[in-house]
C-alpha cells in the first residue's frame, strides 16, 4: 500500500527498525519500559481517583493507597532504569552504524566513490554527530527519543480515559494539543541541512577541526603560528551552521499565538464543564478527580520532545 511504503521510508522507521538489529534484547527491554512509563500517568491519575472515592465513602484505604503508592514508585523508578538501557541501546546501534557505514565504503570497488563531494558530505554529518558537535550522540539521544515518544503516548493514553466522561471531551482536548504539532511544524525540524550552504559549512568546519586535533597537521600549525587562523576558521563556519539551525528551528509569533488560543480555550471548555458537572452533583468527587488528572496528563501531547 502506498501510504505503508510512505510510512516505511521515513527516517524515523528507517532509525526505529535498525534497533532490534543492533541489539535485539535492549531493543525489548528500552520499548517495554517505554510502553510501561507511557501509561504511568493514566494509571496515576485512575488510582487517585479510586483513593478520594475509598476516602469520601469511609471504607478500606489499604488498596488504594497501595495502588497509588506503587503507581508513584515506578514514575520514580522506571526513569533511570529506561535511561541506562536507552544508553546502552545507542552505543550498540552507533556501533552498528559504524559498522555498517564502514562496508559501505570499503566494499565498493576502487576509492572514487570516497572522492565524491557528496558522499564526503555525508561522512562529515555522521562523524560530527557521533562526536556530539553537531547533535548528541545515540547513547544521549535516546533518552531524549525515548522522552518525546512517552510524552506523546501518555498524552494519548490519558485522552482515553476522557472518553469515561463525554465522547467529545477527548477529542477536543487530544484534538487541541494535538494540533501543536501541525501548527508548529515549521519549528520542529531542521529541513534544510542537506543544502549546499549546510554541506559547505560543515566540511570547512571539519577540515578546520581535524587541521587543530589531528597530531601530523596541529604540529604544522604550531610551527607555523597558523593556531589562531584556525580556530577562527572553526568558529566562523560553526557559528554559521549555528545560525542556519536556530533560523530554521526558532518558534514563529502567529503560530505560537495560534496554539496558545486553542489550547486554552480547548481547557477552559472541559475544565469548566467537569465545575459545571461536579457542582450540580452529576459527577462524582472521585470521577471529577480522575478525569482533572486525565485532563491535566494530555497536555504532554503537545508540541515538544518528540518534535
Amino acid at each position: 500500500m502506498p501510504l505503508i511504503e510512505r510510512l516505511r521510508g521515513r527516517p524515523e522507521w528507517k532509525f526505529l527498525a535498525i534497533l532490534p538489529r543492533a541489539n535485539p534484547f535492549l531493543a525489548a527491554v528500552w520499548w517495554s519500559l517505554l510502553v510501561v512509563r507511557a501509561l504511568l500517568p493514566a494509571l496515576f491519575a485512575i488510582a487517585m481517583g479510586a483513593l478520594v472515592g475509598a476516602v469520601e465513602a469511609g471504607g478500606d484505604l489499604a488498596r488504594p493507597l497501595a495502588g497509588v503508592g506503587t503507581v508513584f514508585v515506578l514514575l520514580q523508578v522506571l526513569p533511570p532504569l529506561h535511561g541506562a538501557a536507552g544508553g546502552n541501546l545507542g552505543s550498540a546501534a552507533a556501533a552498528w552504524l559504524y559498522d555498517e557505514l564502514t562496508v559501505a565504503c570499503v566494499a565498493p570497488p576502487g576509492i572514487g566513490h570516497l572522492e565524491d563531494p557528496e558522499l564526503a558530505g555525508d561522512l562529515t554529518m555522521a562523524r560530527d554527530f557521533d562526536l556530539g558537535i553537531s547533535g548528541p550522540p545515540l547513547t544521549i539521544s535516546m533518552d531524549f527519543i525515548a522522552f518525546g515518544l512517552i510524552e506523546l503516548l501518555a498524552g494519548l493514553a490519558a485522552a482515553s480515559i476522557l472518553f469515561a466522561y463525554a465522547w467529545w471531551a477527548p477529542l477536543l482536548l487530544g484534538g487541541a494539543w494535538l494540533a501543536t504539532h501541525w501548527l508548529l511544524r515549521e519549528s520542529g525540524v531542521w529541513k534544510d541541512r542537506q543544502t549546499a550552504v549546510v554541506r559547505e559549512a560543515q566540511r570547512h568546519a571539519d577540515y578546520a577541526y581535524r587541521l587543530a586535533v589531528d597530531a601530523p597537521a596541529a604540529k604544522e600549525l604550531r610551527l607555523f603560528g597558523l593556531a589562531g587562523w584556525t580556530i577562527e576558521r572553526f568558529r566562523r563556519y560553526r557559528r554559521r551552521l549555528h545560525d542556519l539551525r536556530w533560523e530554521a528551528t526558532k518558534l514563529r509569533e502567529r503560530p505560537v499565538a495560534a496554539s496558545l488560543a486553542l489550547v486554552a480555550a480547548a481547557n477552559v471548555l472541559l475544565f469548566w464543564s467537569l465545575a459545571a458537572d461536579a457542582g450540580a452533583g452529576a459527577l462524582p468527587l472521585d470521577r471529577m478527580v480522575t478525569f482533572a488528572g486525565a485532563a491535566i496528563a494530555t497536555s504532554m501531547i503537545a508540541f515538544g520532545g518528540l518534535s
